[in-house]
């Protein structure tokens, strides 16, 4: 638009100002809109239900294995003053379960005899002392109910393998509720869920398995053993077994492992910092 003879633009005329407002405005509309607006992401896949494969077998009626799916099982010969597990000792419970498995325990030729052995040096140290097996017991409500569970380890010697169990109390009596072993890298706590991690023959991955407390079976149940890589990707000896083992004989060995309390949370409390082994 040509500039009028004083050097100001010349007025515009009413009709077409408002035109030009009106487009000026519907342009600021359509870049707000494109500013953080829906998008379209492409095509997706489409969802598939799973295929069945051989739809004629007949299913199972019964597991092929016992793998220890429920542990219940009333510790005999140890007291628990008042019902406080936290009064109950690791070590006469570590003994009542050696002396209720002597095939494994007892003679020259058990798989575990240096375990019971070496059980003579808990009467000085204790538990998670000096050569005692037995390792320091951690205390967290694993059921739910407000009372703390037991969790404790020993060591399965000579194999160097790690038993890791889960007591509580029922009508003050001791009552193991999670029994395994294994060749151990870590334990952890978390919510009512205890977690292992064991070495791999994968190099750069470990097995972890999980167990959750069921109030239904009033146990400790696996509810999940997988295999995840490990952030070192460094190379683990072989792993001695692909599940759980109810009892100490059915267990073979691998890599030693023992357990160490975290710097954040102590025996006798309930923090949910987890229980390494190394």
């Amino acid at each position: 638009m040509p500039p009028s003879r004083r050097g100001r633009p010349a007025r515009v005329p009413a009709a077409l100002a408002l035109l030009l407002a009106t487009a000026a405005a519907a342009g600021a509309l359509a870049a707000c809109g494109d500013t953080g607006g829906l998008r379209a992401a492409g095509a997706t896949p489409a969802a598939r239900n799973p295929a069945r494969l051989w739809p004629g077998l007949t299913p199972a009626s019964s597991p092929a294995y016992d793998i220890g799916e429920v542990e219940h099982a009333v510790v005999e010969g140890v007291a628990v003053p008042g019902g406080d597990i936290r009064r109950a000792d690791p070590v006469t419970a570590v003994r009542a379960e050696i002396a209720a498995h002597p095939d494994d325990y007892a003679g020259a030729k058990a798989p575990y005899h240096e375990t019971s052995v070496r059980m003579a040096d808990c009467g000085a140290d204790g538990a998670g002392e000096g050569r005692c097996p037995v390792l320091r017991p951690y205390y967290r409500d694993l059921t739910g109910d407000g009372r703390p569970e037991m969790t404790l380890g020993f060591r399965l010697l000579p194999e160097k393998l790690t038993a890791v169990r889960v007591y509580t109390v029922e009508k003050d009596r001791l009552v193991r509720v999670m029994s395994y072993e294994d060749a151990v890298s870590a334990v952890e706590l978390a919510g009512r869920t205890v977690i292992v991690r064991s070495p791999s023959e994968v190099a750069g991955y470990e097995y972890r398995l999980q167990w959750t407390w069921d109030a239904d079976q009033q146990a400790m149940l696996l509810t999940s053993d997988e295999m995840l890589r490990t952030d070192d990707g460094g190379r683990h000896t072989k792993r001695p077994s692909t599940s759980p083992s109810p009892s100490p004989s059915t267990s073979p060995s691998t890599s030693p492992s023992a357990s160490t309390p975290p710097a954040s949370a102590s025996p006798s409390s309930g923090s949910s910092s987890p229980a390494g082994a190394r």
